[in-house]
């Protein structure tokens, strides 16, 4: 298992080691003590499966001020285009973005730390997402920020996207009330 780092402090691309041969494939997609060896956070407390259409773009989504997340995202079947946004006030990375494809077939995943904002947009026919996450949903602090804020400069791969009621009215950056950020704790 290798871990990239991003231009994000703490947030991490995750190739792991892919076994293949006539029957098909083995990997590990998760693993305590790896992790740890990696310094990333051992400990899961839910796991979520997303089923999305082309052109669905769900987020950008996080938690705050209570039960901030931690994610480690990774594609079943499928294509999306993944992005974590720092917005972490204190942060080196605040206001960035970082993208990356996840597929069934590149076997990548994203480790998005606790205090950034998440969202994915499907490429492929449909996708399934998983994502083991840090903390459970707390409905309390569920936030969201808006996937097409200029600020943030994400070149998302496609323009005409399926968005929630919700996602379409998410804040810009700009907008959001300091309470309602994460701070970062280096």
């Amino acid at each position: 298992m290798k871990a990239i780092d991003t231009e994000l402090p703490g947030c991490k691309i995750i190739e792991p080691a892919v076994f293949d041969d006539a029957r098909g494939f083995f990997y590990e997609a998760w693993n305590a003590a790896r992790f740890a060896q990696l310094g990333l956070p051992a400990q899961c407390v839910q796991h979520n499966l997303s089923r999305s259409q082309h052109g669905v773009l769900r987020g950008l989504h996080y938690q705050w001020p209570n039960h901030p997340q931690g994610k480690l995202v990774s594609v079943l079947e499928g294509e999306v285009f993944d992005v974590a946004v720092d917005i972490r006030r204190g942060s080196p990375g605040f206001g960035q973005a970082v993208a990356t494809r996840l597929s069934a077939d590149n076997k990548r995943q994203l480790w998005i730390p606790e205090g950034c904002a998440h969202g994915f947009l499907v490429l492929s026919e449909s996708a399934l997402v998983s994502y083991l996450c840090t903390a459970p949903y707390t409905p309390a602090s569920d936030c969201g920020l808006r996937w097409d804020d200029p600020q943030l400069g994400i070149d998302w791969p496609l323009r005409a996207v399926v968005l929630s009621d919700r996602d379409a009215a998410a804040p810009r950056l700009a907008d959001l009330p300091e309470g309602r950020l994460p701070v970062w704790h280096p």
